[in-house]
């Protein structure tokens, strides 16, 4: 291959570097043998890794993933021979994957992206990385060179995206090509060094049946929210950071037929929906010089002449409520979106704060009254102090009374208590029925009343 003729030409310079590497072999035997392994794995992989993006063709396609890593191994175990560099089976292995990691993946997060236990990751600076595992942070004993090391590996997350992040802009969502959500902040913005933060998501998204297992939500409920969903409400997934709105939303955009045009619109695409006509639209921030950008609230407004049967916001966050609400109330039943709150009320109170930020001097009566219009139910997720999320409020939107927007519960969940570390309950039926019952009717599905606790003993 013409890559190993490469590493022949600078076979005289290895030679030359051998004594000293001797030297750091002979010194090395003098030590206790976890102690070498652990000392010298860091230096041995630099250079190593050093050598191979020397000899590696920088007009290589990288996409090809399989091809390039038979290259890297070629290349890999013609550098060990030519360094007399000897090493355990395993710990071959493990310098060819961190090497192989550096070059086609993300560096020392691979392990951790590769690992279905970890749900995020949180890198404070080059040094401090962070996991959460079933809903707990952890320290884990990975971390990066330096920070050039860390701005490496973001860009080259960002690159593919048509992303930047630089002094000028110094934060920026993004996604991983799996859909894992990405957040970076870097100096002057940070002071601890490059921050990223990943949300990753299951490889193979959640089903209404995980939830029902992991305790999120009860079958009555999803029944009830299934029913919604084919009856064309219109529905806001309300809760706090990290406590599950994306997976839900997810969840319940697989009840919408299969026959309907669905648009999807994010900040970054997040949504994993399985039908076969779905649009996908993406925000875009400003280029370089200040222009380009293209809003959430532009695209809602250019989702309604694409002949859209559901809009889908992935997150409602501004003056894009005001839109949200008006397709909402013209025809385009059945859309929805998540907003981050504390609780049903605060939902509704968000979404008019958000739509008096679009600037329209309307009177607020007039606002709550297009909100009661739009929006038929409220679903309000927690993340419990255990780490686990759950359903905690299913609310109907009920109309007005003066210029007070009416709210009724239909599921509440009742705590159990705190045992053992874990939190327990359920979400319960209130025993009312909702005023939407006809419009679930009118669909052709026929809810049995022990759906709303009415008739049947509650279950505790």
């Amino acid at each position: 291959m013409s890559l190993l003729k490469k590493i022949d030409r600078g076979s005289e310079s290895a030679a030359s570097q051998r004594p000293s590497l001797q030297r750091g072999r002979l010194h090395a035997r003098r030590q206790p043998a976890p102690q070498t392994a652990q000392s010298g794995f860091a230096d041995l992989k630099t250079r190593v890794q050093q050598r191979l993006l020397a000899e590696l063709d920088p007009a290589m396609d990288i996409s090809k993933t399989e091809e390039v890593r038979r290259t890297i191994r070629e290349l890999f175990e013609q550098i060990l021979a030519e360094e007399s560099i000897v090493l355990a089976r395993s710990e071959r292995q493990r310098l060819f994957e961190a090497i192989a990691a550096e070059i086609l993946g993300l560096g020392p997060l691979q392990p951790l992206l590769d690992d279905d236990s970890i749900t995020e990751i949180m890198v404070n600076g080059p040094k401090n990385i962070y996991v959460e595992r079933k809903g707990k942070l952890q320290r884990v004993p990975v971390a990066f060179e330096d920070d050039d090391h860390v701005m490496r590996i973001i860009e080259r997350i960002v690159a593919p995206l048509g992303r930047r992040v630089d002094e000028s802009s110094p934060y920026v969502d993004a996604r991983l090509p799996d859909g894992s959500r990405v957040n970076i902040v870097i100096p002057p913005i940070s002071l601890v060094g490059p921050v990223v933060t990943i949300r990753k998501f299951f490889k193979t998204p959640l089903t209404v049946d995980d939830l029902i297992r992991f305790g999120s939500i009860t079958p009555e409920a999803v029944q009830f929210l299934e029913a919604c969903v084919k009856a064309r409400l219109n529905i806001v997934i309300s809760g706090g950071t990290g406590s599950g709105k994306t997976t839900l939303l997810n969840i319940l955009s697989s009840f919408i037929p299969a026959d309907e045009r669905i648009i999807t619109i994010e900040n970054a695409a997040e949504l994993q929906l399985r039908q076969e006509h779905v649009v996908t639209l993406e925000s875009r921030p400003p280029n370089i010089e200040g222009r380009g950008e293209v809003t959430i609230r532009q695209l809602v407004i250019n989702a309604l002449r694409m002949r859209p049967d559901r809009i889908i916001v992935g997150e409602v966050r501004g003056a894009e409520a005001l839109d949200m609400l008006q397709a909402m109330n013209t025809g385009h039943e059945g859309s929805m979106t998540t907003v981050h709150s504390n609780s049903p009320r605060d939902t509704l109170s968000r979404v008019e704060t958000m739509t008096l930020m679009a600037g329209m001097e309307l009177p607020v009566r007039a606002i709550r009254e297009q909100i009661a219009s739009a929006i038929d139910l409220v679903v309000h997720q927690s993340r419990m102090r255990d780490g686990s999320r759950k359903v905690v409020a299913i609310t109907e939107v009920t109309g007005m009374e003066g210029d007070v927007i009416t709210m009724t519960d239909l599921f509440v969940f009742q705590h159990g208590g705190f045992r053992d570390g874990k939190v327990y309950g359920r979400l319960t039926p209130t025993g009312l029925r909702p005023k939407f019952m006809d419009k679930i009717e009118a669909a052709g599905i026929h809810l049995p009343a022990s759906v709303f606790g009415i008739g049947s003993p509650r279950r505790k």
